[in-house]
């Protein structure tokens, strides 16, 4: 239980660790920070407020033993020494009053300037730790661009390995079907694989091919010559188409002896 117990906290702990954004860790400190400002700002606020009340309870309480004061002097003055001396009892009670409450004013005072201090100190610390902040996060957020574009020229980014290994992928399949191309052509011309559209031929085929094409335009031009020569006798075309007839039965059996000779060399290389 104590090693599962451990692989647990071990896994969450990378798991957050890998999650955290220290950006956002600083944003959110910083926030509680603010919100400290904001409750001794208060703070001080209540405490001016709560001196505030004191001073005028103490306005009032001095008004009403200046007003009994005169009011003994006016009972002597008359020969009511009774009403004198209740006059005093009262601003005596009165008195005893204002004096509880400027205690208690000096000691609100006090607080109230000590709350302040401690606002103001506290108001240094954080517009501190905010420029602070924002430099780290700067330096950050700097630091992992650079580590993001050293991982992009060196291709040992996630991104970037997958793309080099499409494009090997492509090369591979473009090498291999360029390769199975040049070996079907090969076979092909050397007539191992018969070709079904008949498209396809042979050296031999070829080579038999291009003698027969040149003794069809030879035969052809004789035969052009032949009707240019208009103005000699029937006896002299015939004679003359004779002699080229043979002429062009000596071609072709020339040709014809080229050709197997070629193609004779040919079988001989193979």
């Amino acid at each position: 239980m104590k090693r599962m117990g451990m692989i647990f906290r071990a896994k969450a702990n990378k798991a957050l660790d890998r999650a955290e954004d220290p950006r956002e860790t600083l944003d959110y400190s910083y926030q509680k920070q603010l919100e400290l400002l904001q409750k001794v700002r208060r703070g001080v606020a209540d405490v001016a407020t709560s001196r505030k009340r004191l001073e005028l309870q103490l306005n009032q309480l001095q008004g009403q033993s200046s007003k009994l004061e005169d009011q003994g002097r006016k009972a002597l003055a008359l020969g009511r020494e009774d009403l004198a001396r209740e006059a005093l009892s009262r601003r005596a009670a009165l008195q005893q009053q204002v004096t509880d409450l400027e205690t208690q004013h000096e000691t609100l005072q006090g607080e109230e300037e000590k709350l302040t201090l401690a606002a103001q100190r506290l108001q240094a610390k954080v517009d501190a730790f905010r420029t602070k902040k924002e430099t780290i996060k700067a330096t950050y957020t700097a630091a992992q661009a650079q580590t993001r574009i050293g991982e992009a020229f060196s291709g040992i980014s996630e991104e970037m390995g997958d793309v080099g290994l499409a494009v090997q992928r492509a090369e591979d399949k473009t090498a291999q079907l360029q390769a199975r191309a040049g070996a079907i052509d090969e076979l092909l011309a050397s007539g191992a694989l018969d070709d079904p559209t008949g498209m396809a031929k042979d050296d031999i085929a070829a080579e038999l091919d291009r003698i027969s094409g040149g003794t069809d335009v030879e035969l052809e031009l004789q035969r052009m010559k032949a009707e240019l020569a208009g103005g000699t006798s029937q006896q002299a075309i015939g004679s003359e188409g004779g002699t080229q007839q043979q002429a062009i039965e000596g071609g072709d059996a020339s040709a014809q002896d080229q050709a197997q000779n070629s193609t004779r060399h040919k079988f001989d290389k193979q």
